[in-house]
């Protein structure tokens, strides 16, 4: 069952989309990740008023057990950590000279960072296996329900970057780059520093930057 993030159920796509994927998703043979009740996790855990920065990808991650309903993100005992999440901590290492001790960014959104897929769900082991569905429609309006202030968007990969014409005009920071996977992060990602632009924008802003590193 897809339940609507309270926070955000006033978004026509779920009264509007969202019944037609959850019927497909419901007649899907193969297993959909991340189950059913993780599926809107990142909105839940950030309503748009306590928004400061958004981190933007691509789908959730097909290998079981590995999504749990935040971008990038896997439960803390997953050992070793999917190539794309390396690959931010490896950045996140020679940006700010730190990482966090496991790969569960949930304190991310605890501060703010709302960490979506343009898609959000996936078949296991069918990378973008979802993108047919209508997950696209939901980005745009999470976008234009965030415009009313000043935010942080970081957009990693190229599904990410299609929606930085919608940020421009609102004074916010807008990043983009291409995605940290190991087909892609050495022609852009690396070498990007989205950490440490993000908090000296924040800090400008006259807001507490983000804790990247320590639960």
């Amino acid at each position: 069952m897809l339940t609507p993030p309270g926070a955000w159920r006033h978004l026509s796509f779920f009264s509007e989309t969202l019944p037609g994927i959850a019927s497909v998703v419901a007649k899907e043979e193969r297993c959909v990740l991340p189950p059913a009740p993780q599926v809107f996790a990142a909105l839940e855990a950030c309503a748009p008023e306590d928004v400061r920065v958004v981190i933007l990808g691509q789908d959730p991650y097909p290998t079981p057990g590995h999504a749990h309903g935040f971008a990038f993100s896997v439960e803390p005992g997953v050992q070793p950590l999917p190539r794309s999440l390396g690959n931010i901590f490896r950045e996140l290492q020679e940006d700010i000279g730190d990482v966090p001790p496991n790969g569960d960014l949930r304190f991310w959104a605890d501060q703010g960072v709302l960490l979506l897929n343009d898609v959000l769900t996936v078949p296991a082991g069918a990378a973008r296996g979802h993108r047919r569905l209508g997950w696209q429609k939901l980005v745009p309006q999470v976008l234009e329900a965030l415009s009313g202030r000043p935010r942080a968007f970081v957009l990693w990969g190229n599904d990410a970057r299609a929606h930085a014409p919608r940020l421009v005009g609102h004074g916010h920071l807008v990043l983009e780059s291409a995605h940290p996977s190991p087909l892609s992060a050495r022609r852009g990602f690396f070498g990007s520093r989205p950490f440490s632009r993000v908090n000296a924008w924040l800090k400008e802003q006259g807001h507490a930057p983000i804790n990247w590193t320590t639960p």
